[in-house]
């Protein structure tokens, strides 16, 4: 777990993904000296090739190169998208484990989250200054959520929402793991190579813009292969952008799977691709209460 950022602490915002909005970014960078903090940028953060932020070089030499400068206190992904995949294998795992620093990003971010914590054990934040939508601005609510994370050492406490779709999920029980997971597509991405064994741990999955097949084909993926046995429960967060009115929706598909697994689960939780979603530590021990609907993720606990 590294320590949390202090007023004068370095960030850095690096795009190993998909190229970001420059403007956009430029305001993010504003709220965070906003908070007291001082923000730099790698080389090629607004770089572009095609739907990537430039070659897989440049965007691998930029995350290593924040990894291994000790000014350097987070590293903040410009955006998800695609491309995290093509270079999560090839991240300096030695400097993470001489100088861990929190990487604060999610959606395709999570494929890096995922083999930080299968390398390093690194603690990261499912995050970030995220703008929904036909928005302009953070909202109060996602802001202040991120700063939290990142600046306290209080433990984080995500409580589900009753007008999430994912909400009808909830089952019953009570578990403690490690939170692992994030993006539905980058977990099941990851399988075979870059996903970490998931005995003992709590799931967390969240999807933006997806077929109710694909979401099917994927989930049926990861449990036959085996990917998800001796889970302690499953947190689900926001799924976006889909058709929950039809007759066999996501949800269905999504409970389906989630009984055969006959672990605790908590749905409703804001935490993805929706509106004012929260942030999270994610490869940190946390505690699933279905019943008091909570998410509560120990920042003691490593």
């Amino acid at each position: 777990m590294p320590p949390p950022l202090r007023r004068g602490d370095r960030v850095r915002f690096v795009s190993p993904a998909s190229p970001p909005d420059k403007d956009l970014i430029l305001r993010h960078a504003e709220m965070l000296k906003s908070w007291g903090l001082n923000v730099d940028f790698g080389e090629h953060a607004f770089c572009k090739q095609d739907y990537l932020a430039g070659t897989d070089e440049e965007r691998l030499a930029d995350f290593n190169a924040a990894l291994r400068d000790p000014e350097v206190r987070a590293i903040f992904a410009t955006r998800g998208g695609k491309g995290s995949y093509r270079i999560a294998d090839r991240l300096d795992f030695a400097a993470v484990r001489r100088d861990p620093k929190f990487l604060i990003g999610f959606s395709d971010i999570t494929m890096l989250h995922l083999s930080l914590w299968k390398h390093c054990r690194q603690v990261g934040i499912h995050g970030a200054l995220f703008v929904n939508e036909g928005e302009q601005d953070v909202s109060v609510e996602t802001s202040s959520s991120l700063r939290r994370a990142l600046m306290t050492s209080e433990d984080i406490v995500i409580r589900s929402r009753p007008e999430e779709p994912t909400s009808a999920l909830t089952t019953e029980g009570a578990v403690t793991g490690r939170l692992i997971g994030g993006n539905l597509d980058m977990v099941a991405t990851a399988a075979g190579w870059a996903l970490p064994d998931l005995r003992g741990a709590i799931l967390l999955l969240e999807a933006v813009n997806m077929y109710r097949g694909q979401v099917d084909r994927q989930l049926t993926m990861l449990r036959k292969a085996g990917h998800l046995n001796g889970l302690a429960g499953v947190a689900i967060g926001q799924f976006t952008r889909f058709e929950f009115d039809r007759r066999f929706s996501v949800i269905d598909i999504l409970r389906e799977h989630l009984d055969a697994l006959g672990v605790p689960v908590l749905g409703g939780l804001p935490l993805g691709h929706g509106p004012s979603p929260s942030s999270v530590p994610i490869g940190a021990v946390a505690v699933l209460d279905a019943k008091a609907g909570a998410l509560m993720v120990r920042r003691g606990g490593v």
